[in-house]
């Protein structure tokens, strides 16, 4: 007896995130081009290309840090709210790590994931330090908790940025190249924390240059070239037999040296 593919059983869920033919320009420049893209609820989408190919402009503007020209995003069927009380709500239910940490340098780690928690949702100081404590601890830097963030290594000021973001409840979480301005000893350590992430179901959209995370941890990988989504497949299909010449030779520079 054959056993049916499990996606049969299932009604397909909405998707979480939907692009429909967004465009963006940078003056002259049409850095994101006609771009269609669906993200399903616990789905980790790893996006890579070479530089300039618009993936920092596609991951920023899932939250609106980037506004758009024309086309459409929903999270959750929501449209994005354009600006005001609105926009801050959504950006609490989208969490973002970008390259630079972006901690409160004049505030301990404790206190930079307990701020947002207080502020933007609401919640009692003593609910938002546990939450916050459990994060930090299980991110491995709850014994940094009331240290500042120039104490730390860049890999222990990440995860800590991690760990704020989390503490927003987020319903999807984006990593513009979270690793990239890490030493190379602490890569590790920032995407082991983003695996277990992706292993417990969080939705994710991740703009890196870790051929190895996209490996192990997508669910689908992203090529883009010229502010275009040029191919998606799993990252078992895309790396073994990419489909488009832009593709192959991407790869063939970066998996070959």
């Amino acid at each position: 007896m054959t056993e049916s593919p499990i996606e049969d059983s299932t009604p397909a869920a909405a998707p979480l995130v939907v692009l429909g033919n967004v465009n963006k320009h940078y003056g002259a420049l049409h850095v994101l081009q006609d771009i269609d893209l669906r993200i399903a609820q616990g789905e980790v989408v790893v996006v890579i290309g070479p530089s300039g190919s618009g993936k920092s402009t596609l991951c920023r503007t899932i939250n609106r840090l980037e506004s758009i020209d024309s086309g459409t995003i929903t999270i959750d069927g929501r449209p994005l709210p354009a600006e005001g009380k609105e926009l801050a709500r959504l950006r609490a239910e989208v969490g973002m790590v970008f390259q630079s940490f972006n901690l409160f340098a004049h505030k301990t780690v404790l206190e930079n994931v307990v701020i947002g928690q207080v502020k933007v949702r609401k919640l009692p100081r003593p609910q938002a330090e546990k939450t916050a404590r459990e994060l930090l601890e299980r991110v491995g830097v709850g014994a940094q908790a009331d240290k500042y963030p120039a104490q730390l290594s860049g890999g222990q000021q990440q995860r800590v940025a991690i760990a704020r973001a989390l503490a927003m409840k987020p319903k999807v979480m984006l990593f513009d190249e979270p690793t990239s301005a890490l030493d190379p000893e602490m890569v590790n350590e920032v995407l082991e924390v983003m695996r277990q992430l992706a292993a417990d179901g969080m939705t994710m959209v991740v703009v890196t240059h870790e051929m190895g995370f996209a490996r192990s941890a997508a669910n689908r990988v992203l090529f883009m070239a010229d502010g275009r989504i040029v191919e998606q497949n799993t990252p078992d299909a895309f790396f073994t037999a990419p489909r488009s010449d832009r593709a192959k030779d991407f790869l063939s520079k970066i998996l070959h040296h």
